[in-house]
């Protein structure tokens, strides 16, 4: 029969456990709404904010409250796993900024999706921590982590890992920006840990830093305009007015995150697969360009990259080549202008109208325009021609 009662502190034995299958850190808290998530929530959702995340507006009411999610629960154990970058390692490399000086011939991807995907990793040790309590406690147990409809930010607060910035990520006083989180939800009776207070204070690093004015106040963001939301959700053709602000941004955006001072107190991931691979750091538009499905699929095959698929990526390449002020990578969206997909297509015609010049650009519209029939590549053509001719 599942622990009803709270008879003897479980807590130490569950954290020691957590600390062995190599979380960073592990806190309880009810199973209950913490407090005003839920109007939050609706509000973002009722304000089209979330743009086309529906799965947020399909879930809301059971992404509000734990007990709508399983009514048998009784109490959270919310983990963390720190994926800090290695000392010293720019988080946000100075290329990616739109005001860096030169050619920028080389990508940037999200510190999170440098390393191997964190579902994969954290779901395995979720499982193995979940058949600890069910099998030392005789209790019942449900593993989340990210995908499933619940709020871990508002839980991870109400539990005392952090708080939930300006930037409405969770913050750290132990590891900053960087923890992957995961919860455990349970029947056990768990004495509930501290929430954690708010220290942002006055500091609006995090808002100033966005690219494309996200914030639209302290701890309100319209993901529509977010560049990790554009490269990542989104779909499809990314607005104009977002592209030149998203640099050579090619998966995610750490800006918001990389400037909170809390990062002062960070270290390093002790999980390896957390560890940025070579070939992630920076790599090469060019390269990157030349990916097909099946090349694509080989190198993100344990990343979080890989769920976006080929052509959303090669869209965010080519918009960095268009960003990149080389005009010695237009062969790469030149050869593009007859992919498979209208995607791919419509942004290797905005990154040549961004490298060529007029005559070079209108030789190429001569030459691929009357044959296309996508709406999206010929408004590109168009706006390409317009924009290159003042």
């Amino acid at each position: 029969m599942p622990i009803s009662t709270p008879e003897d502190d479980l807590r130490p034995l569950i954290r020691k456990r957590a600390a062995e299958l190599g979380f960073d850190v592990a806190r309880f808290t009810r199973a209950e709404a913490p407090a005003d998530a839920g109007a939050h929530l609706a509000q973002f959702v009722a304000e089209s904010r979330h743009g086309d995340m529906d799965w947020l507006a399909r879930n809301t009411e059971r992404r509000a409250s734990p007990d709508a999610l399983w009514p048998g629960a009784r109490s959270v154990v919310v983990l963390g796993m720190n994926y800090g970058p290695s000392p010293g390692t720019a988080a946000v490399p100075a290329a990616c900024r739109p005001e860096a000086g030169g050619p920028r011939r080389n990508g940037a991807i999200s510190v999170y999706a440098q390393g191997d995907d964190y579902h994969d990793v954290i779901k395995a040790k979720l499982k193995q921590l979940a058949e600890f309590i069910a099998g030392k406690f005789a209790a019942e147990v449900k593993v989340f982590v990210d995908t499933a409809p619940v709020m871990e930010k508002p839980l991870a607060q109400e539990a005392g890992l952090g708080w939930q910035g300006k930037h409405t990520n969770l913050v750290s006083r132990e590891f900053g920006s960087w923890l992957f989180l995961g919860s455990i939800f349970t029947t056990l009776e768990l004495e509930s840990d501290v929430p954690e207070a708010d220290h942002c204070g006055t500091c609006r690093r995090c808002l100033d830093a966005c690219p494309t004015q996200a914030f639209t106040a302290p701890y309100r963001i319209d993901a529509r305009r977010c560049i990790s939301y554009l490269t990542i959700e989104h779909k499809g053709h990314i607005a104009r007015e977002f592209r030149a602000a998203m640099g050579n941004r090619i998966y995610g955006c750490d800006d918001c995150l990389a400037v909170c001072p809390w990062n002062t107190f960070a270290s390093q991931a002790r999980e390896a697969r957390f560890h940025a691979r070579a070939e992630f750091v920076e790599p090469a538009l060019a390269e990157l360009s030349q990916l097909d499905d099946a090349a694509f699929r080989h190198l993100f095959r344990k990343s979080p990259i890989k769920r976006i698929g080929r052509d959303r990526f090669i869209r965010n390449v080519l918009i960095a080549i268009g960003n990149s002020g080389d005009a010695g990578l237009a062969d790469h969206p030149r050869r593009l202008l007859s992919d498979p997909s209208p995607l791919v297509r419509a942004m290797a015609v905005w990154a040549l109208g961004r490298l060529l010049d007029r005559e070079g650009f209108a030789a190429l519209r001569r030459n691929y325009f009357p044959g296309e029939c996508d709406t999206n590549v010929q408004n590109e053509w168009s706006r390409g021609a317009a924009e290159n001719a003042e």
